[in-house]
C-alpha cells in the first residue's frame, strides 16, 4: 500500500504524483442556492500525513468530503489527488482514494465477506486476489472469524471497521474517514482510531480524518479547522494552538469557532 511517489512512465517522466501533495484543494467554495456552504477553502496535506479536518456540525465537513470524492461537482476552485484533478480526471483521482461516509453503507443482509468482496468485484479485483486481501485486512484487525457472520449480527464499531476494511480494498493511497467513530462508544472509538494511525505508520498511507470531537486530534497530526464554511486554522497542532493565542488545542478551539469544545459523543452531520 502506501502512495505512488516516485514512480515514473515508460519515457522515464515522474508520472503526477512523484512530487505532488495526497491532496491539494485551491479556492475551492460551493453553495446550495443562496447559503454558502463552503467560502474559498485552500490546504494541502502531504503524502504519508493525519490530517484532521475539525468543525462543529454545520461547519461544511460533509460538503468538503462530497466534492473530493466528486459526489458533488466542484464548480469553484479546484481539488487534486496526487497531481490527478478530480473534475478533468475523476477515474485517475478516485482510483487513489478509498472513502468512509458517516452513513452506514454495508447491505447487513449479507456476510461480511459478501460485502466485501462484491465491493472489489466493483473495483475489478479478481476473486482469488480478492479474498486473499479481505483476509489479510481481517487478519489485521482481528476480525477475520467474522468473515461468514451477516453484517446485522456485528456492533456498531465492527460494522465500521469493516466499513474501513472495505475502503482499503483496492490499496488506495489517501482514505477519507467523514465522522467515523458517531455512535460508538469510547472502546469503538479508540480502536479504530489506533487501527487508521497503525495504517499510515506502517503503511505509509495519507489520511483525512473528519470530526466534531477534539479528543480525536493528537499532537502529531496536521489540523484543519473549519467554521461556517471558511477555513479558520490550518497546521501543526502546536502551531495552531500558538497562532490562536491558546494553552490548548480545546482553547484554540474554542477561541476559532466561539464555541464551546465537545469531546465525546455527539451526532449529526454538515
Amino acid at each position: 500500500m502506501g502512495t505512488n511517489a516516485g514512480l515514473k512512465n515508460v519515457h522515464g517522466k515522474s508520472l503526477p504524483e512523484a512530487d505532488a501533495p495526497a491532496l491539494e484543494l485551491a479556492s475551492v467554495s460551493y453553495a446550495y442556492g443562496r447559503r454558502q456552504a463552503l467560502n474559498d477553502i485552500s490546504f494541502s496535506i502531504a503524502p504519508g500525513r493525519f490530517a484532521v479536518l475539525l468543525g462543529l456540525n454545520g461547519a461544511g465537513k460533509t460538503t468538503l468530503f462530497s466534492l473530493i470524492s466528486h459526489l458533488f461537482a466542484t464548480r469553484d476552485g479546484h481539488i487534486h489527488v496526487f497531481g490527478h484533478d478530480i473534475n478533468r480526471k475523476p477515474g485517475d483521482a478516485l482510483r487513489r482514494l478509498g472513502i468512509v461516509f458517516q452513513a452506514r453503507t454495508l447491505d447487513l443482509d449479507l456476510s461480511v465477506h459478501q460485502n466485501l468482496s462484491y465491493h472489489a468485484s466493483l473495483h475489478g479485483i479478481g476473486s482469488r486476489a480478492a479474498n486473499q486481501r479481505i483476509h489479510e485486512l481481517l487478519e489485521s484487525i482481528d476480525m477475520s472469524d467474522r468473515l461468514h457472520e451477516k453484517a446485522r449480527s456485528l456492533s456498531g464499531g465492527q460494522i465500521r471497521r469493516v466499513e474501513i476494511v472495505r475502503a482499503l480494498l483496492h490499496q488506495p493511497s489517501l482514505l477519507l474517514l467523514d465522522e467515523a467513530t458517531v455512535g460508538l462508544d469510547i472502546k469503538s472509538r479508540a480502536t479504530i482510531l489506533a487501527d487508521i494511525r497503525k495504517l499510515v505508520h506502517d503503511e505509509g498511507i495519507s489520511v483525512l480524518w473528519a470530526t466534531h470531537l477534539i479528543d480525536e486530534v493528537s499532537h502529531a497530526d496536521q489540523i484543519i479547522v473549519l467554521d461556517r464554511g471558511k477555513l479558520v486554522a490550518n497546521g501543526a497542532v502546536n502551531e495552531v494552538v500558538k497562532d490562536a493565542g491558546a494553552k490548548s488545542i480545546n482553547e484554540a478551539f474554542s477561541r476559532l469557532t466561539g464555541i464551546v469544545t465537545l469531546t465525546r459523543g455527539g451526532t449529526g452531520h454538515d
